[in-house]
């Protein structure tokens, strides 16, 4: 009996969101009583297309295609300050597309292993730190690039160029501080290097291409995204069973369990003229303190339950994932392979993390309230 039990605490504390999101689900569920369980508010097409992209961004990693991608790049680097600029920016523009936290599984070993080869290992924390925040700021600027983007994408109603407007500024002044903080480091010579990867069959990247064109023709409100998830998942529990279990399923429970504690709280008059109040006029700077302590995917499910200021909420949930290590659960992941790799680097790692975040954040809200008065 012990043994059971044990599991499911290592499983609680692996899945602390999750946790906390199912938790809130059940005790809210309890407290309006089953008569009144509001299940419409379950969004079933940000979890079809959820599911679908990332069922196909891990086929692209498990193809190697961006490893691949970044070991050619790499190739005409001279010195510490263009590889690290290769190294960060990597992640920047692929979180566009594969988001922040499958932008991080796959480039934060790659820049540990190419350090090494390098002879640059003291460049292991900036790296990290920076791959970090390029990711997670990389990954505002589409619908697919982080799971509140997707879910808020679909909830507005918005059109993809118009995400994509809104967010520009933010991921143009970003990136631009990015570099600043890497062309300000005094470089040094570097042989180039060419690291060898293996990459997938030629087929498997055509079928990755494929699912990633249809998850698209969901995006673009073309397909239904129900049907979208069917055919992926029929197709990979026909041919790619282990492909089909590496899916983060607990994300997916996470969105599940938070849309019926937002369907259950919305019932409860005072609980919705409390944070409707809290709300009002402050939907940027509440979502980007919520997100500080609950993190933003969380806060986007939350809070949009109780306003329909969507531009505002989607900006607010973006930069509330700078600042705090759980602003973004994606930050978890570098923390997480440096403390594996670095063990003794885990307190620099963290202060530089806070440091480079809290700045990055400053700065975004200074735009933004610069965007407000101007126009």
């Amino acid at each position: 009996m012990e043994q059971p039990i044990q599991s499911v605490i290592r499983f609680m504390r692996r899945e602390v969101v999750l946790t906390a999101a199912v938790l809130l689900a059940l005790l809210s569920s309890v407290f309006v009583g089953p008569a009144n369980l509001d299940l419409s508010y379950i969004d079933w097409n940000t979890l079809a297309l959820l599911f679908g992209l990332m069922a196909v961004m891990k086929g692209f990693q498990k193809a190697g295609m961006f490893l691949s991608l970044g070991s050619r790049l790499l190739e005409v680097t001279a010195s510490t300050r263009s590889m690290l600029a290769v190294l960060v920016f990597l992640p920047f523009v692929c979180s566009m597309v594969i988001t922040n936290d499958v932008s991080l599984i796959t480039f934060v070993p790659f820049g540990i292993a190419v350090l090494k080869i390098a002879g640059q290992e003291k460049l292991v924390v900036p790296m990290a730190v920076l791959q970090t925040a390029a990711a997670n700021l990389g990954s505002m600027f589409t619908p697919m690039g982080n799971p509140q983007n997707l879910y808020l994408y679909g909830k507005s109603g918005m059109g993809f160029l118009e995400l994509c407007g809104i967010l520009f500024p933010y991921v143009l002044a970003s990136g631009l501080a990015i570099l600043l903080l890497i062309v300000i480091r005094k470089p040094e010579p570097v042989k180039s290097m060419s690291i060898d990867v293996q990459m997938g069959s030629t087929k498997m990247l055509v079928l990755c291409f494929a699912g990633f064109a249809i998850c698209l023709l969901g995006i673009f409100k073309l397909l239904p995204p129900i049907l979208i998830a069917a055919v992926i998942a029929a197709f990979l529990l026909a041919f790619d069973r282990e492909l089909l279990l590496s899916v983060d399923y607990s994300l997916l429970g996470t969105f599940l369990a938070f849309f019926i504690f937002i369907g259950n709280v919305s019932g409860i008059e005072s609980f919705q003229a409390f944070l409707s109040a809290a709300l009002a006029g402050r939907e940027v700077l509440v979502s980007v303190l919520a997100s500080q302590v609950i993190s933003n995917v969380p806060a986007a499910l939350l809070l949009s339950g109780f306003t329909s200021q969507w531009e505002s909420l989607l900006i607010g949930c973006n930069l509330g994932g700078l600042g705090t290590l759980i602003a973004s659960m994606a930050s978890l992941i570098s923390y997480k392979l440096i403390a594996q790799e670095y063990p003794e680097q885990k307190g620099t790692y963290f202060f530089w993390f806070t440091v480079c975040n809290v700045g990055l954040l400053a700065l975004l809200l200074a735009l933004y309230f610069l965007l407000e008065m101007l126009f």
